[in-house]
C-alpha cells in the first residue's frame, strides 16, 4: 500500500484551459439533458437526445478525471464508461430516426444495435474486478509512463487486453457505422421532399442535418487523434470539440424559445395595447361557427369579419398558440375529423368526403394534416378507435 500511495502522490492535479472547457461542457450538457427530461414527452425523439446527451457527459467526465489527475481519487472509475462510448452514437442515430421517420423507438425492436457495446461491457469484467494496482498501471501507462508501474499480483488475467486494445478501432468503426446510416436517413427525407417551416429558424430537417455534419467532423477528429496518439493523451481534444458542439446544439435550441420571440412579450402587449380584439374574440369566431370548416377560409376574411388587419390576428394567434395560421385551422379540423370518423351519423361518408366536410380541399392535403398531427392515417385511426 505504502508503494500506492507513494504513486498517487507523484500524481499531479492540473487545471488549464483545456480541463475547464472540458468541464464547462459536461455541466452545459448535463443541464441540457436535464431541461429535456423535464420538458420532453417520454417517448419523443427529443428524449433520446437528452439520453445521448447524458451518455457524453458520463463518458467526458471520466476523461476530464483522467487528464486533470482527479482520477486518483477514484481509481475504480478508471475506464468504467468505455462502454458507454459505443452508445453515443447509436443512440444519436435514433433520434435522428424518430424524429425524421416519425417512428418510435423501442428497444425490444432495435436492441440489436446495442450488443456491441454490452459485449464489451461484459469483455471487461476481468479489468473491473482486477486489483487497485491495475488499474492505476493503465493509467500511468496512458499518461504518466515516467511513474514507472506498480508490481501486481501474478493471478491477475489480463485476457480483457484482446479487446480492449482494438476499442479505439471499435469506436471508429461504430461511428463511422452509424454516420453513414444517418447520411441515408437525411437524403430519404430529402429526397421525399422537406420544406422549411417559416414561422421558427430552425426546423428538424436542418437540424438533422446539421447534427450529422457535425459529427462527420467529430470521426474525422476522431481518426486524426488515434493516427498520431497511441494512447488516450489526446482524449481532451475530443472532449474540446464535444463541449463546442454541445454549445452550438445549446445555441440552436435557446433560438427557437418564445423567450425570444417578439410575439411571446413585445408583440403581445402591443397587440393588447394597439387593437382592441383579443384572442378569445378571434377564437370564439373561428370555433363556435366552425368557421374553420370553410375551404376558402383565409387570414384577411376572418379581420374582415372581426373589423380589424390580418396581421393582428396573425401575431394573436402565434402568441397564444405557437403555431401560425394555417397549422392553427388544420389543429381544428383535424379535431373535428377525429370525431367523425368515428360518429354514426357519417358512417355513410367516405374518408375524403369527411376531409371535405372539415375545410381540406383534396384528398392528399387531409391525409397528410391528419398524419402529421395523429401519427397515422385517417382509416388506421378508425380501425384503432371504432368499436
Amino acid at each position: 500500500m505504502q508503494e500506492v500511495q507513494h504513486i498517487l502522490e507523484q500524481i499531479p492535479i492540473r487545471h488549464d484551459l483545456a480541463s475547464h472547457i472540458m468541464l464547462l461542457g459536461i455541466i452545459q450538457g448535463l443541464f441540457l439533458a436535464l431541461v429535456i427530461f423535464l420538458r420532453a414527452k417520454r417517448k419523443s425523439a427529443i428524449t433520446l437526445f437528452g439520453w445521448s446527451l447524458l451518455v457524453q457527459c458520463l463518458v467526458f467526465f471520466d476523461v476530464y478525471l483522467c487528464y486533470t489527475g482527479l482520477i486518483k481519487y477514484a481509481f475504480h472509475l478508471n475506464d468504467s464508461t468505455e462502454f458507454l462510448v459505443l452508445m453515443i452514437m447509436p443512440t444519436m442515430y435514433f433520434f435522428l430516426y424518430t424524429l425524421l421517420n416519425r417512428k418510435p423507438f423501442t428497444l425490444k425492436k432495435h436492441w440489436p444495435h446495442f450488443v456491441l457495446p454490452l459485449l464489451y461491457l461484459i469483455s471487461q469484467f476481468n479489468y473491473y474486478t482486477s486489483p487497485i494496482e491495475v488499474k492505476i498501471n493503465a493509467y500511468l501507462g496512458a499518461y504518466y509512463r515516467n511513474l514507472g508501474f506498480l508490481d501486481v499480483p501474478k493471478a491477475v488475467d489480463y485476457s480483457y487486453h484482446l479487446i480492449k486494445d482494438e476499442f479505439r478501432w471499435l469506436v471508429l468503426l461504430s461511428f463511422t457505422f452509424y454516420l453513414i446510416l444517418s447520411i441515408i436517413l437525411v437524403i430519404k427525407s430529402w429526397k421525399k421532399g422537406w420544406t422549411s417551416s417559416k414561422n421558427i429558424k430552425m426546423d428538424k430537417y436542418i437540424f438533422s442535418r446539421n447534427t450529422v455534419i457535425i459529427f462527420l467532423v467529430l470521426m474525422f477528429t476522431l481518426l486524426l487523434i488515434y493516427l498520431n496518439h497511441d494512447d488516450d493523451g489526446g482524449d481532451h481534444i475530443i472532449g474540446i470539440m464535444q463541449t463546442i458542439t454541445i454549445f452550438i446544439t445549446s445555441f440552436f435550441i435557446l433560438s427557437e424559445s418564445r423567450f425570444f420571440e417578439k410575439s411571446w412579450i413585445a408583440d403581445k402587449y402591443e397587440t393588447i395595447a394597439g387593437n382592441p380584439i383579443q384572442f378569445e374574440a378571434v377564437e370564439s369566431f373561428i370555433s363556435e361557427a366552425q368557421y374553420y370548416t370553410k375551404q376558402d377560409i383565409t387570414l384577411k376574411k376572418i379581420a374582415e369579419q372581426l373589423d380589424t388587419n390580418a396581421n393582428a390576428i396573425s401575431r394573436l394567434i402565434n402568441s397564444e398558440t405557437g403555431t401560425n395560421f394555417n397549422e392553427y385551422i388544420n389543429q381544428k379540423r383535424i379535431a373535428l375529423a377525429q370525431e367523425r370518423l368515428l360518429d354514426k351519423e357519417f358512417k355513410h361518408l367516405t374518408v375524403e368526403a369527411i376531409g371535405a366536410s372539415v375545410g381540406f380541399k383534396s384528398k392528399s392535403a387531409f391525409y397528410n394534416a391528419f398524419k402529421k398531427h395523429t401519427g397515422q392515417s385517417p382509416s388506421l385511426f378508425m380501425k384503432q378507435n371504432r368499436g
